[in-house]
């Protein structure tokens, strides 16, 4: 059995592909004021609904 280590990441978002994104989208890189306005977004974003999240995942991994 694989030991599991509490402290691995299960999401991650780097700046290197929120600045990806950012070009894509916008034709370029974000400054450090808006990525700060990027990060607090995204936490907010990510945290509103979590419980929605982890219980659509829990359903969907034990309905079978």
């Amino acid at each position: 059995m694989e030991t599991i280590c509490k402290d691995d990441l299960l999401f991650y978002i780097s700046k290197e592909t929120l600045q990806y994104e950012a070009l894509q989208k916008i034709g370029r890189y974000l400054t450090e004021e808006e990525l700060d306005i990027a990060k607090k977004g995204l936490e907010w974003g990510l945290m509103t609904d979590i419980d929605t999240v982890y219980n659509t995942i829990l359903f969907e991994m034990t309905k079978s």
